[in-house]
């Protein structure tokens, strides 16, 4: 039987920017050295495959996630010393960034990173930059296509504001007219009927919510 883990990725935007949890390992292999938050099956614990990757999520961050999917499972006998094939579920949470976080088992700490500067294969430990580049990608396409999951944008918010954390998750601005024809297209945000945020220009912008959220 392979060497069964579950990984976790872990993502926010903050600082204007797509951020990704790492997890500091305490032990070895690659002690010291950042990786993913992951940890083994337990089919006397888990009764199915997301509720151990809740449980490795209490256990290594001390909390369950919010808008957790399974992302891919990739397997093979060169991924981990510690097993001569080895076999990793990898799931996907889109957090905000004030998520309470405290490292657990076998955790020195956990630090948020922004994914363009994890450019190194070499970086983190086993193949963790790879899951997180495949993480990366299925979050960009989904946002690319106004598809945002439950609680990850800031409510309320001003459409610009929207703009401005979907060009954060895409690593690139966006056109503000044709943005705002998109969204308005799809029906998914409502006015907020009377209340309004001033902006940086001090001119008042209309607030939105999403309209599946009322």
């Amino acid at each position: 039987m392979p060497f069964v883990r579950t990984e976790l990725v872990v993502l926010c935007v903050a600082n204007g920017e797509l951020q990704v949890l790492l997890s500091r390992r305490a032990q070895e292999p690659h002690a010291g050295q950042l990786g993913l938050p992951g940890g083994v099956l337990r089919i006397d614990e888990d009764a199915s495959l997301e509720a151990a990757a809740q449980r490795v999520a209490r256990e290594r961050l001390g909390g369950e996630l919010p808008n957790l999917h399974q992302l891919c499972a990739v397997g093979g006998a060169t991924r981990d010393p510690r097993a001569p094939w080895a076999l990793s579920v990898v799931y996907r949470s889109l957090v905000q960034p004030e998520l309470a976080v405290t490292p657990g088992k076998r955790v020195q700490a956990l630090e948020w990173h922004a994914v363009g500067g994890l450019t190194d294969q070499g970086q983190l430990a086993f193949d963790h930059s790879e899951l997180i580049q495949k993480a990366v990608v299925a979050t960009r396409e989904q946002i690319a296509a106004l598809d945002y999951p439950p609680g990850w944008v800031p409510e309320p918010f001003t459409l610009p504001e929207l703009q401005a954390f979907s060009a954060a998750v895409l690593g690139r601005e966006l056109d503000k007219v044709t943005f705002r024809r998109r969204v308005e297209a799809t029906g998914q945000v409502e006015a907020l009927e009377g209340e309004m945020r001033v902006g940086a220009a001090h001119r008042p912008a209309q607030l939105y919510r999403f309209a599946n959220m009322a």
